[in-house]
């Protein structure tokens, strides 16, 4: 099969495994995502039909990545000509009679679902995506309404816990029966029914809800259920460590009829669980299908061996996972260097120097140096040391879709479509301003709008004439044209060229969002790519922002640095109740938690393809005051002879490379 021929003995087996529950073991870097390609392509040349496949993956980077090698593999292909004018890497062609595989997010594939049984659910097809930002504001509503102090309960506190109770698929129904007695979960539960509430009036549903609603779909309707299981008969679901449990249903109601079940993931990189990622779900999917076959991939095409070595040293002192050992022909590589700083500034220094030579001396892109810390606050101190050796950097995390102006022309297009959603209305009913105040938000919401005196009610009908207008635009017009009309129809064009540099920038920003919309005027109907474009910018993730291909050093957290590969990597601030990091509330980690962190550190280390740095502070200002501190156990748990000491500290700041 000369479809195969560029695939590991390990990757063969697992594509050749196509009938029953599949179970693929992934170490960091070793191909899971060319395995699973090449599984769907070996599919398709075996006769099954191309609409029948579903791959789910987590990120909309890491969907459009298969996207784009699924698309690069049926083109190339002598049998499935007939796919190449069909398949569109760019969309994921959800509501087309296309014949191709349905490549997706969990929560694109939730959108996809309740949309497609909206009336099943008495919500309207152009319900409105809350981001996080948006769910904060209602929660935060919502406790005032209820007369909940925000001084003595944290708005983020109780919507995170809302948040991982609908991950656990829990309903607001069940958790009020249970909260029935104790005090906080009485006072999370009446801000829980505010908020649903509000989303209800709104006909909106928050990133959770998209993935509860559509597992509770499948769970209570069988003729539903019965539908997709007969759409998709062969499913893949990638990074099956980081599900959580409304997740985990998802999978087991789609592929409990036809038990193609294919799950890939590595259970060394679970570190979700503090968003609800539950490992039980890939150690228990033996007990879950008894028939899988276990396969793993163990050849690491990324990293040096000397880099695995240290990694394989440092995660086999957990207990909760499969046993394995990553190894790779890439050769030794070079040593992993080590320093020891005396403050955080004298770390930042060394960074920043260090990069600031591998771009000018050793002509490496800035976009393949990344520096990774523990805790946010760590960013302020390297920021200053790149800025003062004018290294080019960006902190990963600033999402353009959060940006003001952007999320003014999105409220006027949701707004237009869905005239229900006061929120996105109340957001933009004076965005430019137009002499609409507060009171009259108020009179038009508490539907007093008869009492406004006739100048203003003549505003407000020319405000939603304003919005009837994009409707049509949106219905009818390529995306990218219906986001150019509203910026100018809404008056925002106008007003920012009035600005001074700054409204130039947001100006540029909304000029960015219509380059962004083209993608979406491929689709045969205006009204399906004017649905994926808001929704994909609801979804968008900080790691989206990445593809801009910005030249510069990355900086992000090591969370965020998950599924990222960079040929230079810094480890920064390896110390001890840093990282592993313990929690300011107890001060101690339990075993679980000692587990995630040590997995956390092994993410980190994996993510370089060339050469490690790791280093760490002997002193740290940790609010205000500064802490001395001793190195992390996890820098004791790399062999001697893999690391090389790279500065020694001399007692005024000054630091000395040593070769």
């Amino acid at each position: 099969m000369e479809h195969l021929a560029g695939l590991n003995e390990q990757q063969k087996s697992a594509v050749l495994q196509t009938e029953g529950p599949v179970l693929i073991i992934a170490g960091a870097g070793a191909g899971k995502t060319k395995t699973i390609t090449h599984r769907i392509l070996h599919l398709i040349k075996e006769g099954v039909s191309p609409r029948s496949i579903l791959a789910i993956t987590f990120t909309n980077k890491a969907a459009k990545e298969m996207r784009d090698r699924v698309s690069k593999l049926l083109n190339s292909q002598p049998t499935t000509n007939s796919l190449r004018q069909e398949f569109d890497p760019s969309a994921d062609n959800r509501w087309s009679n296309v014949n191709t595989p349905l490549l997706s997010t969990f929560h694109a594939l939730g959108v996809m679902i309740l949309k497609e049984n909206a009336s099943i659910l008495n919500i309207p097809r152009h319900f409105s995506i809350l981001d996080k930002s948006d769910s904060l504001k209602f929660i935060k509503d919502a406790m005032d309404a209820e007369g909940i102090d925000r001084k003595n309960f944290d708005p983020s506190n109780i919507a995170n816990l809302i948040s991982r109770e609908k991950g656990n698929a829990v309903t607001f129904r069940e958790f009020e029966a249970k909260a029935d007695t104790e005090y906080i979960p009485k006072i999370v539960s009446s801000v829980w029914k505010r908020y649903e509430d509000a989303l209800a009036k709104e006909k909106s549903l928050d990133f959770d809800d998209l993935l509860l609603k559509t597992a509770m779909l499948l769970k209570d309707n069988p003729t539903v259920r019965e539908h997709y299981q007969n759409t998709w008969k062969y499913i893949h679901i990638d990074e099956y460590q980081d599900t959580n449990r409304v997740q985990y249903l998802i999978a087991k109601y789609l592929g409990e009829k036809n038990r193609n079940l294919c799950v890939v993931g590595d259970i060394d990189q679970t570190i979700y669980s503090w968003r609800g990622a539950d490992i039980k779900n890939i150690l228990g999917f033996e007990k879950d299908y008894p028939e899988a076959k276990i396969i793993f991939l163990e050849e690491n095409y990324r990293s040096t061996q000397t880099i695995l070595t240290a990694a394989n040293r440092v995660i086999e002192k957990n207990k909760f996972r499969k046993e394995k050992n990553l190894f790779t022909k890439n050769g030794e590589g070079e040593k992993i260097g080590l320093m020891e700083a005396y403050d955080e500034n004298d770390e930042a220094r060394f960074v920043a120097q260090k990069a600031k030579e591998l771009i000018e001396e050793k002509g490496v892109s800035p976009s393949e140096i990344a520096v990774l810390y523990r805790a946010n606050f760590q960013s302020r101190a390297l920021e200053e040391g790149m800025l003062n050796r004018n290294v080019p950097y960006q902190v990963l995390g600033t999402r353009f879709f959060e940006r003001k102006e952007v999320k003014d022309v999105i409220a006027y297009l949701k707004s237009s479509l869905n005239p229900e959603s006061l929120s996105d209305m109340k957001r933009i009913i004076n965005v430019p301003p137009r002499g609409l105040g507060k009171v009259t938000v108020l009179k038009i919401f508490a539907d007093q709008e008869g009492t406004l005196p006739a100048t203003t009610r003549k505003k407000v009908n020319d405000f939603r004439e304003i919005l009837e207008g994009i409707k049509e635009i949106a219905l009818r017009e390529k995306p990218s044209q219906t986001i150019k009309h509203i910026i100018k129809v809404s008056g925002m064009e106008d007003e920012l060229r009035k600005g001074g540099t700054e409204d130039e920038e947001r100006l540029l920003n909304l000029h960015e969002l219509v380059t962004f919309a083209t993608k979406y005027d491929l689709f045969e109907k205006s009204e399906e790519g004017i649905e994926k474009f808001i929704e994909e910018a609801a979804l968008a993730s900080d790691q989206d922002e990445l593809t801009k291909n910005k030249s510069a050093v990355k900086l992000m957290t090591v969370h965020a640095a998950k599924g990222l590969e960079f040929e230079y990597v810094f480890i920064t601030g390896l110390e001890d109740d840093l990282f592993p990091h313990k929690r300011l509330s107890a001060g101690k980690i339990d075993e679980r938690q000692s587990e995630e962190e040590r997995r956390l550190f092994y993410v980190a280390l994996t993510r370089a393809k060339k050469k490690l740095y790791l280093s760490y502070a002997s002193v740290r200002t940790i609010y205000g005051s500064k802490q001395i501190n001793v190195p992390s156990e996890f820098v004791f748990d790399i062999d001697e002879e893999l690391v090389s000491k790279e500065e020694k500290y001399e007692g005024g700041g000054k630091i000395i490379y040593l070769d």
